[in-house]
């Protein structure tokens, strides 16, 4: 086979609605995602597909800058692209590591279709045929002319979460917290932990509470059934001192997200459960890689999600397929999801699991009529502050946080029928 020659980068925003708006610690999605979908084609006629969260105007003309330095690159040659993307003293004023994760996805795609085999042969054979899932419990708001989802009580939740895992099999809940008073949070969580005695459940406030709070907090819940507590406040030293008073494994998805951080949590350990997220790491293959230290060190991995389409979501079950060391569920937005721009529409879940593409590359491919149409929506849309929250537009988070929304606060958002 003759060698490939990258020839194009093509970006398309998309924003793609949700069956509710998801509120967290610093804000909320208002009703939908935005994403960039990155198609690179070679000279051959292949096509690589690549995802990145936000993005918009200014995404797509970063992505279109990089074609000078990519034409004409060998999309095999996946360790010279990270040199020629994200040299770290060379893009240290424009951080492109998100830049080079949807192109690193492509580039595995285009080597996984030129060979005819999956991803995870290419990263060393898969050892499971399914990925677990947790069911990433949001507070909603409803948004108006869809079911309406209103998430703000104990019972509410309750009732929201048993939804879920009836349609789609979830044993393990995550609740993304951080956005009313500790002790509502703190009932709701038990109240979570209570209905579902034989699942696991994981709490994530997103660092908003001070470390003070968090011990707190962490002491109120170490009886329940948990899987780790995650992000109960900022930093590596904030979590080394909640990891010293509470009696249950930290995670993060925020203080240890690159190599010199995980190194750091080896030497002085804050964390227990690395969450690897394939676009903060900068692609599936740097994720392997942090597995591999971790599994030699023996700290925990799951698997991180940052509002996946499904051209992230298959990354991300390539990534599960191949970790002899993933032993927790993974986290996903994915089935907030609408609808969604690949061939078939949303992946299934069947008992808390969707299986791994086992077609050439990613094992995905473009759903041509869906991405217009999103593209469109997202062209009539625009963004969304995803750090602010439409009932508070004056509101902008701390950390730590002590300004909390109020739970007795009923609110549907309208995006005018779209």
């Amino acid at each position: 086979m003759d060698e490939l020659r990258i020839v194009d980068i093509r970006p398309t925003t998309v924003t793609v609605p949700l069956k509710a708006a998801l509120r967290h610690s610093n804000g909320c999605h208002w009703g939908r995602f935005v994403r960039t979908v990155v198609e690179v084609e070679t000279d051959q006629g292949l096509i690589g597909l690549g995802e990145m969260g936000g993005g918009g105007e200014s995404a797509e003309a970063m992505f279109r800058g990089l074609l000078p330095y990519l034409k004409g690159h060998n999309p095999f040659d996946l360790e010279a692209l990270r040199w020629k993307i994200a040299n770290p003293t060379a893009s240290l004023y424009n951080n492109r590591t998100q830049l080079l994760a949807a192109l690193e996805f492509a580039c595995l795609d285009i080597v996984g279709k030129a060979l005819g085999v999956p991803v995870y042969n290419l990263l060393g054979g898969k050892l499971r045929d399914e990925v677990e899932f947790a069911s990433y419990l949001f507070f909603t708001y409803p948004v108006a002319g869809r079911a309406p989802v209103d998430v703000r009580s104990p019972e509410q939740l309750v009732e929201y979460a048993r939804a879920l895992k009836k349609a789609c099999g979830f044993t393990s809940h995550k609740l993304k917290g951080g956005v009313f008073t500790p002790d509502h949070e703190l009932d709701c969580y038990g109240a979570l932990a209570e209905a579902f005695p034989e699942d696991k459940v994981r709490f994530d406030p997103n660092a908003a509470f001070s470390v003070e709070e968090a011990i707190r907090f962490g002491h109120a819940i170490e009886g329940l059934n948990n899987d780790y507590f995650e992000d109960p406040t900022w930093g590596l030293n904030g979590m080394r001192r909640v990891r010293e008073a509470v009696n249950i494994p930290t995670a993060t998805n925020t203080v240890v997200v690159n190599f010199e951080q995980l190194s750091a949590n080896v030497l002085d350990p804050a964390i227990d459960v690395i969450l690897l997220d394939t676009t903060f790491w900068g692609g599936i293959r740097p994720c392997v890689k942090a597995a591999g230290v971790c599994e030699t060190f023996q700290q925990g991995i799951a698997v991180h999600s940052s509002g996946e389409l499904g051209i992230q979501l298959a990354t991300m079950l390539h990534l599960g397929a191949v970790l002899p060391n993933l032993t927790f569920a993974a986290d996903a937005h994915y089935h907030h999801l609408a609808d969604d721009i690949i061939v078939g529409g949303p992946m299934p879940y069947k008992g808390g699991k969707v299986r791994v593409p086992t077609g050439p590359g990613l094992g995905v491919e473009l759903d041509r009529d869906k991405l217009a149409t999103y593209a469109e929506l997202y062209r009539e849309m625009g963004g969304y502050p995803y750090d602010r929250d439409p009932v508070r537009p004056d509101w902008y988070a701390m950390t730590p946080n002590a300004d909390w929304a109020d739970p007795k606060t009923e609110y549907t958002l309208d995006l005018g029928g779209r």
